[in-house]
């Protein structure tokens, strides 16, 4: 948790910003397994965290911008609840810890609501994605609960993100926390990887990383040799020479703050030339768009750019043909890179993403496309000092997308089915870095993780320090 400070100030920014009404915050609770005692671990919702900081189940907050007053809610806990927890923290010290000076029972969320609505106050919320919330907000609201997210407040939607967009000084430090914990999880990868073992055992050790440092991961990780499969997170393989190996994952820090890196390394120790080959293209691609990504540039263009990297690549590899510009303008490279170059990074891994994402990574001036590829975006709109993304450009050879458009003949002027044959069973290689908008540029945060050739094969040998 940061200092309460931070969260009053916050609050401040918001209630300048909302106009009128009560503004409800519903803390997230705890979700069984399979039977009630028998919970996944918690994770708090990320805007309750960013206003209040507290990482318990059970709390809601009540936030009345004309009365400029707050409520945290909550039940302190009964000397039954002391058995199994040991002592907690009161509701009202709680509060003290986030800077909110007033506290109550849970029970009493209902009359505030209900108050508010006698008056004809707005009464704002953001919309719920556990149905556990949407049920809640739509008993305070006496509403039917299939229209609860409809009625979210777009007034505050539009200044969460606005707010959270904008990473503070302490919330970099945090993301870099997470990321030295990150490095450490991608040099001891890299060490254990050989033919031989199972994905499941290098899952097992840098997540165990994580815990063993204070932290979570930031989401599931992603690790395997089905490279294009870019959400697989089943780890049941057992590693074979002349494979690629994608590792997608990072640690979360204590406060919540994640990191988001993606490493493709290969399983013997050496890139064959083929792998070279495409490896060596995913580099550039990634490497023009961070020196392009800077404030007042659109992320679509820079997505763009290192599409047309990639498809320059690929045809002096004989996998395309054509003029490049025309092939990535009608977005023929999108068979070989059909997803975003990247996301909003924060207390989220796709940071917002909960309230919209067009919200997020969308304005006023940049619409989603319609088309394959382009409209995969979560973020294209102009970048500002203050944001921070992630850079994951990628080449995959995906089996059933080849067949599909070979099938229809789509794009038979940019693309050499035959030669993309010969890659049927490449898989994917991802490169993936969290960057920091500047007033200059960017930087790219954390400890830089092997990402060259030489790098990655040298890290893999022994020759990298995990600390």
């Amino acid at each position: 948790m940061l200092e309460s400070r931070v969260y009053v100030r916050r609050r401040k920014l918001l209630r300048e910003k909302i106009q009128s009404g009560l503004v409800l915050f519903l803390g997230n609770e705890e979700s069984p397994m399979n039977y009630p005692a028998n919970a996944y671990p918690f994770r708090q919702d990320s805007s309750f965290l960013y206003y209040f900081g507290l990482d318990l189940p059970g709390l809601a907050a009540a936030v009345d911008i004309e009365g400029e007053t707050e409520v945290l809610l909550g039940n302190d806990v009964s000397l039954e609840d002391i058995i199994w927890t040991g002592p907690l923290p009161s509701v009202r010290e709680l509060g003290q810890r986030a800077g909110v000076k007033r506290a109550a029972p849970l029970a009493q969320l209902s009359e505030i609501v209900a108050e508010a609505r006698r008056k004809k106050r707005p009464v704002h919320y953001l919309p719920p994605y556990r149905m556990e919330q949407a049920l809640r907000l739509a008993d305070l609201l006496s509403c039917p609960v299939s229209m609860v997210k409809s009625r979210a407040s777009k007034q505050l939607i539009q200044t969460v993100v606005a707010q959270r967009s904008i990473k503070s000084p302490e919330e970099i430090q945090e993301i870099e926390s997470a990321l030295r914990i990150t490095y450490r999880m991608y040099i001891a990868a890299m060490k254990m990887t050989r033919p031989g073992i199972y994905e499941r055992e290098i899952v097992g050790a840098i997540e165990g990383l994580a815990l063993a440092s204070g932290c979570m991961t930031a989401f599931p990780t992603i690790l395997t040799m089905n490279g294009h499969i870019f959400h697989h997170h089943g780890h049941e393989h057992r590693l074979k020479k002349g494979r690629l190996l994608v590792i997608d994952s990072g640690a979360a820090s204590p406060s919540g703050y994640a990191s988001d890196i993606t490493r493709t390394i290969p399983v013997s120790g050496r890139f064959s030339v083929q792998q070279k080959e495409i490896y060596e293209i995913v580099l550039a691609a990634q490497l023009k768009a961070i020196s392009m990504a800077g404030p007042g540039i659109k992320y679509r263009d820079v997505h763009l750019a290192a599409a047309r990297v990639i498809a320059a690549g690929l045809k002096d590899l004989g996998l395309m043909k054509g003029d490049t510009e025309e092939a990535v303008s009608l977005g023929a490279h999108a068979l070989f890179f059909p997803h975003g170059l990247g996301h909003m990074l924060g207390l989220d891994v796709h940071d917002m993403e909960s309230l919209g994402e067009n919200f997020v990574g969308y304005d006023e001036t940049t619409r989603r496309s319609d088309q394959f590829g382009l409209a995969y975006l979560r973020l294209a709109r102009r970048l500002e000092p203050g944001f921070v993304l992630t850079c994951e450009p990628g080449i995959y050879f995906i089996p059933a997308l080849i067949d599909q458009w070979k099938k229809d003949r789509r794009f038979v002027d940019f693309i050499n089915y035959d030669r993309v044959e010969s890659y049927r069973n490449f898989t994917g290689i991802r490169i993936e870095d969290d960057l920091l908008i500047t007033k200059e540029g960017n930087r790219v945060l954390g400890r830089p993780i092997p990402k060259r050739i030489h790098e990655v094969q040298k890290a893999m040998s022994g020759g990298e320090q995990e600390n």
